[in-house]
């Protein structure tokens, strides 16, 4: 999952930016609203978390004019600002949910979760299944036909964003910037690699492969080829 937080509090940043990438989120930051504009229209995100009080252009603005443009990635606020009236124009101006400073970042962690189930589709579960695969997005455990499967952080991220469009064609592009957070590199073959480690993982031993090549396009997660 790829994540665009919009924040000029450098102490709030690192806490958040290190907490995600724990998670296994490609995050990217900016500083400013003029900035975060630019990038939330330039790249795509799953999730963006925006302050209100921003320099160059606040919060409230950078909500407004992203939907104006017709983005509809889902946008939490983080803001100190508590009163009731405050919360009200923030999701008045577009956003998706409102989050007052100071958080835990459990909380923000769960309701940046809810949010990307609810704009994919996904159901309020916290297990995504294919087939006899299952990933436990609370406990982190992945287990193929009840055997369980040990993943690195990154490779976890790399099957929930497989798992979360199954049956659909992701391109190595696409992998990188929302697995890796890189711009893409036609010339690495890190993708390879590291789908070549999971495949190994995740089909060895199985009758049925779930985790297929599409030859020069991507990558299929699909139980039946």
């Amino acid at each position: 999952m790829r994540l665009l937080l919009v924040e000029d509090d450098a102490k709030i940043a690192s806490f958040v930016i290190k907490g995600f990438k724990a998670e296994g989120f490609a995050v990217d930051h900016a500083t400013d609203g003029l900035s975060g504009l630019e990038m939330a229209l330039s790249e795509t995100y799953d999730v963006m978390i925006v302050d209100l009080m921003l320099p160059v252009m606040d919060g409230l603005e950078l909500i407004r004019r992203i939907r104006r443009e017709g983005l509809r990635t889902p946008v939490i606020i983080l803001s100190a600002k508590d009163r009731v009236e405050d919360r009200v124009k923030g999701l008045q101006s577009g956003s998706d949910d409102y989050l007052v400073k100071p958080f835990a970042f459990s909380e923000l962690l769960a309701r940046v979760q809810a949010l990307i189930r609810r704009a994919t589709g996904v159901a309020e579960s916290q297990r995504l299944q294919v087939a006899d695969l299952v990933l436990d997005l609370a406990t982190h455990k992945v287990t193929r036909n009840g055997v369980r499967i040990e993943l690195q952080p990154l490779e976890f991220s790399l099957l929930e964003y497989l798992m979360r469009n199954a049956g659909r064609v992701v391109s190595r592009s696409m992998i990188m910037e929302h697995v890796w957070n890189y711009n893409f590199d036609p010339q690495t073959n890190v993708v390879e690699a590291r789908i070549c480690r999971l495949r190994d993982k995740i089909d060895r031993g199985f009758d049925k492969k779930l985790i297929h090549t599409v030859r020069a396009v991507g990558y299929r997660l699909e139980a039946d080829e």
